[in-house]
């Protein structure tokens, strides 16, 4: 059937509404006169139905309306809009892009323009963008090492030592960075820099040394004063580097192997000889100091001894003469008794009671003999009873008595 189109009818009063019912009011368009309102009226619908998907203009126009703000009204001039829109986003990305991050072993050296601003420590930082400010990374904690004369590195390192004699030297240096803007700006090539002062270094310290010493014992202190040159002469370049170790290993030429080998067992046989020695010195000075000590110690001893001894004395005779000022008999005679015990204890004798009588008196030959002192595990003799002469003479023809030898006093 024709297609007749009921939108007016509709709208007039009276008239009757199309089969999807009745225009809205104002025209058959929606309220922003752009988006075509679906057909309302009272047909049958699914209950729970979703919503009908947006069209492709709906969603610009959409957009359009969001953007207004920006662009301006419908028929503004748009094209400056968006290029002050472009400008903002560039701008904001020109300034974020001064954000760094600057690791733990790291420093940031900051330049403005080209000339050195600050040192930056390890986290995140910002700086200007360039090409207004730029920012250096440098690994300060990292040990940087190089070779020369050894392994890879065909450098010629023959040098002549103190003696005119040769000496084929190999070395190895580690230094690291302890000013990141010196050693970026005091020195063109610092790298290069600390080479060639290590060679000179080592030049200037093997030719004020012999040959021997550089072989043998003198090795450490070549290397102690190589290091101290070569920091002086780096801190004088302002060039911001520490020299950490420097580690030689002398070789002496082809033709001189065998007496360098030789003179190298001579100084390690004389490094045992001398250590030997030293072990002997140390021991024998020990036992020189111990006796000493225990000479000191006992004369000390002996002085307290002897003191003591003689105060005892003192107050002894003090406290003897108070008491032979009240008595002075009984202590006369006391103290005679005393001594002649003290003296006689230590004597061999012979107590003779024979009170009127004439005969001779012959003792037996041993009688004044020191005697044996007995073993200490045999009970001591009984001291001998002395004979007594009688008064009375003995017969002719009898033997004369003889007395007998006793031990203790009586």
């Amino acid at each position: 059937m024709p297609w007749s189109d009921n939108s007016d009818s509709g709208s007039k009063p009276g008239g009757k509404p199309g089969p999807w019912g009745a225009p809205p009011p104002g025209g058959a368009r929606g309220p922003d006169n752009d988006e075509p309102q679906r057909p309302r009226g009272g047909g049958p619908r699914r209950p729970n139905a979703p919503p009908p998907p947006e069209e492709l203009g709906a969603l610009l126009r959409r957009l359009r309306r969001q953007l207004e703000p920006f662009l301006g009204p419908p028929g503004a001039a748009a094209i400056p809009r968006l290029i002050g829109v472009a400008v903002c986003a560039v701008v904001l990305i020109w300034l974020a892009s001064g954000f760094y991050v600057v690791q733990p072993n790291e420093q940031a050296v900051v330049t403005t323009f080209g000339a050195w601003t600050r040192t930056d420590g390890p986290g995140l930082r910002y700086h200007l963008p360039g090409p207004i400010e730029n920012a250096e990374k440098v690994p300060v904690t990292a040990l940087n090492q190089f070779s020369i004369g050894g392994g890879d590195d065909q450098t010629p390192s023959l040098m002549l030592t103190g003696d005119q004699d040769i000496v084929d030297m190999d070395f190895t240096v580690q230094w690291r960075i302890n000013d990141a803007a010196k050693y970026v700006f005091q020195v063109k090539d610092t790298d290069d820099a600390v080479r060639s002062v290590a060679e000179s270094a080592i030049r200037e310290v093997v030719g004020k040394t012999a040959m021997a010493s550089i072989l043998t014992t003198g090795r450490a202190a070549v290397q102690d004063q190589t290091r101290d040159l070569m920091q002086r002469i780096l801190d004088r370049y302002q060039a911001g580097v520490t020299v950490v170790d420097v580690q030689i290993h002398p070789n002496a030429p082809r033709e001189v192997i065998p007496d360098a080998q030789a003179v190298t067992a001579a100084s390690e046989y004389a490094d045992s000889a001398v250590n030997e020695a030293r072990t002997y010195q140390n021991r024998v000075v020990n036992e020189a100091k111990g006796d000493a000590a225990k000479a000191v110690a006992a004369a000390q001893g002996y002085r307290e001894q002897v003191v003591l001894e003689a105060q005892g004395d003192a107050a002894r005779f003090a406290e003897l003469d108070q008491e032979y000022r009240r008595a002075p008999a009984v202590t006369r005679e006391r103290l005679y008794l005393e001594t002649m015990q003290r003296v006689l204890a230590k004597s061999n004798k012979v107590i003779v009671d024979a009170k009127g009588s004439s005969a001779p008196i012959i003792l037996p030959p041993d009688a004044f003999k020191p005697r044996t002192p007995a073993a200490p595990a045999e009970p001591a003799p009984a001291p001998a009873t002395p004979e007594v002469i009688p008064q009375n003479p003995a017969p002719p023809s009898a033997a004369p008595p003889q007395a007998q030898p006793q031990g203790s006093s009586q």
